[in-house]
């Protein structure tokens, strides 16, 4: 796997003497997406490892996050590869939260957006805009979505 390394640091920016290794390489298992899916309570479709594996392999572009080897936040953009990128998937362990993991991925997966000359979008709940606005995005449109059983 390629890696690099970032410094953990507490909300208070006190170093915590951790590296995670930022990657595009997925996990050994997907069953480690799913672990952590479901640490997040996201998983209410029950999504297999099988599911998770082929959603991830039909994104334009992923980056996984490892502490050590243990699949700690990840996030992913589902694209055409010529106008727009949708950023979706932003998740991190509860435990590695607050630490500018979810920052970094965003950052990571926004400039492989922009050096292929594809626009970033995504979509997210009305309690991150300002967070998402202090990453440069700027709220634009009101999203969609039809309800449907699985």
């Amino acid at each position: 796997m390629k890696f690099t390394a970032l410094i953990l640091r507490s909300s208070e920016g006190d170093n915590l003497g951790k590296a995670v290794h930022y990657s595009i390489e997925p996990p050994g298992s997907f069953q480690d997406l799913v672990d952590l899916y479901e640490a997040l309570g996201w998983n209410s479709l029950h999504l297999t490892k099988d599911e998770v594996q082929q959603m991830c392999s039909g994104s334009w572009h992923a980056v996984y996050v490892y502490d050590n080897h243990q699949l700690v936040a990840m996030g992913r953009v589902i694209s055409d590869g010529v106008i727009t990128g949708v950023i979706c998937g932003i998740c991190v362990l509860p435990s590695y939260q607050l630490q500018g993991i979810g920052k970094e991925i965003v950052k990571r997966l926004t400039q492989h957006c922009v050096e292929h000359r594809v626009i970033p979008q995504l979509m997210c709940i009305e309690s991150l805009i300002p967070y998402y606005e202090s990453l440069g995005f700027k709220k634009f449109t009101t999203g969609m979505m039809m309800h449907m059983e699985r």
